[in-house]
């Protein structure tokens, strides 16, 4: 592959780019009647909305024309065959393979793969039926009212997300908790909230040695152990979601009590897999059962689909529009539901881990940018604080906006209201107010300059039936595999995260030094400072 600079389809899209720029949405909403048919796209039971993008028919085009340029299908293919698309790592990328039923399984890396992920997940189905129904017993006979997860990342995030998302299907008399931050103020105030007789942890740590894990899963333990006795059966209370099984053994976790997944799952695309235990436990395995078919349904779209009709690789392509063409630099996500609160979240490591390299995969400077930065929050809370910077900042700033046509938790009135809001902020962002207009509405002279709204902000509105384990489902498959699409555009490596280990390597070196140790001579006099001010 090439810098995607260098491809006569970047260099059109910039060209192209520059005449369409001085373009209002105004205008070309005024002058393509049928906007709204050419540019959205229904399937099952999403609607991708896209008119609201600053693009035309030949914006389309000449996006596709650089999607076909990249081989963005035969990378997919790559990925689907079982390649070491994770050069870096030399690693394969099969998160798809955890969510395929067992008869088609074998086609994301081959029978050995579809057979173990069915024996997990046949696993997974026993523990969570064994704590449901209440046969699973601490150590001092009595059922397990309180999971507690503990992981970071990948192994905090996704699971957390969904649990959140999926509150209207919670199991009852089981909550469900997360800790993931090593600040002490994450895990003591649940710990003395909990019952040690009733509470289960998972350890989610693919390696078992994620430091921040660990060091809430060694501060569990002991309190467990001092509130039943240094000789409790630890393993009454603590299972493992990793791939070190030994480790596991050394704290106290038997293999019968660890669930294990490959090194071809991806931390932030790892919900799929026994990382998502937290949410079976939380939800029912049925229900997990159909947030994985619905991740499929989404797999088997984007495997199929013609390139015009894919919403995935859509979604991708309006994001390279955005970022390098028109010069965004940072995409706004607003779910219009409470329940998806923890979704902006969520993408921003999904997106900003997995796109946000200036290495291409040849290992040399981009000469593009790559990720913008993501954020976001629910409506319509959203619209009280940031959505000012939107209205009348100044800058170009995409969104995604996500919208229910039902509730999940209905109450008379509410939900017509909160649809009314997210359809009127894409609205108002898109075509804004003209001074004339504020005159006409009867705003005094004086405030028409504060009264006056620019509009033209680009969004993309994504319309879903219900938030429910199948629909959810496909919604993270969706940006998924935005995110797999946007990686062979912008030609880097989407599934490392290299960025990720330096602060953690200087901290091992600097937790001796606030442990009263001599500090290496090396540091650097701001952190030498910080040093002597801790001590």
């Amino acid at each position: 592959m090439t810098d995607p600079k260098t491809r006569p389809a970047w260099q059109k899209l910039l060209d192209h780019a520059a005449t369409l720029r001085p373009r209002h949405l105004r205008d070309l909403f005024a002058g393509h009647p049928r906007r709204f048919e050419d540019f959205s796209l229904a399937w099952g039971e999403l609607l991708m909305d896209f008119s609201k993008q600053r693009i035309t028919p030949e914006t389309l085009n000449l996006l596709h024309e650089l999607a076909e340029a990249a081989d963005v299908a035969g990378w997919r293919s790559r990925m689907l065959a079982g390649d070491a698309i994770n050069h870096t790592e030399g690693r394969a990328v099969l998160h798809m393979a955890l969510r395929a039923p067992e008869s088609q399984a074998a086609s994301f890396g081959g029978s050995d793969i579809a057979r173990e992920v069915q024996q997990t997940l046949a696993r997974m189905q026993a523990f969570c039926g064994a704590i449901h129904e209440g046969s699973w017993r601490g150590h001092s006979g009595e059922g397990i009212t309180d999971v507690v997860n503990l992981g970071i990342g990948g192994s905090d995030l996704g699971p957390r997300m969904v649990v959140r998302a999926l509150a209207a299907y919670e199991q009852p008399d089981l909550r469900v908790h997360f800790v993931s931050n090593m600040d002490s103020a994450d895990l003591a105030p649940l710990l003395a909230r909990l019952n040690h007789r009733s509470t289960l942890f998972i350890i989610t740590s693919k390696t078992f040695t994620t430091q921040e894990t660990l060091a809430n899963a060694r501060t569990a333990r002991a309190w467990l152990q001092a509130q039943a006795g240094h000789d409790v059966a630890v393993w009454r209370h603590f299972v493992a979601v990793s791939s070190n099984l030994e480790a596991a053994a050394a704290f106290g976790i038997p293999a019968r009590n660890v669930f294990q997944f490959r090194d071809w799952v991806g931390g932030r695309f790892s919900l799929w897999s026994p990382v998502g235990l937290s949410i079976a436990l939380a939800v029912g395995f049925h229900h997990f059962e159909a947030l994985l078919a619905g991740a499929h349904a989404m797999d088997q779209h984007f495997i199929q689909a013609p390139a015009r009709e894919n919403l995935p690789l859509t979604l991708a392509l309006l994001d390279i529009w955005n970022t390098n063409c028109i010069g965004a630099c940072s995409h706004g996500i607003f779910p219009y539901s409470q329940s998806l609160e923890l979704f902006p979240a969520y993408l921003q490591q999904l997106e900003m881990e997995s796109t946000g390299k200036s290495v291409d995969r040849q290992g040399q400077p981009m000469e593009t940018k790559s990720c913008p930065i993501i954020w976001g929050a629910s409506g319509t809370n959203c619209q009280h604080s940031f959505f000012q910077l939107l209205h009348q900042g100044g800058q170009p700033i995409p969104c995604d906006f996500i919208l229910l046509k039902q509730a999940d938790f209905p109450l008379p009135g509410h939900h017509p209201q909160l649809l009314a809001n997210g359809l009127a902020q894409s609205a108002a962002l898109a075509f804004g107010q003209s001074a004339e207009e504020a005159r006409q509405a009867g705003i005094p002279a004086a405030l028409l300059p504060y009264r006056t709204f620019p509009g033209n902000q680009p969004s993309t509105t994504l319309l879903m039936e219900r938030l429910d384990p199948h629909g959810l489902g496909q919604l993270l498959a969706l940006y998924e595999h935005k995110v797999f699409c946007q990686g062979v555009l912008w030609n880097v490596n989407a599934f490392d995260q290299w960025g990720v280990e330096l602060g953690k390597q200087m901290a091992s070196v600097l937790l001796p030094c606030l442990e009263g140790e001599s500090c290496p001579a090396h540091l650097d006099a701001s952190t030498r400072g910080l040093l002597r001010a801790l001590s």
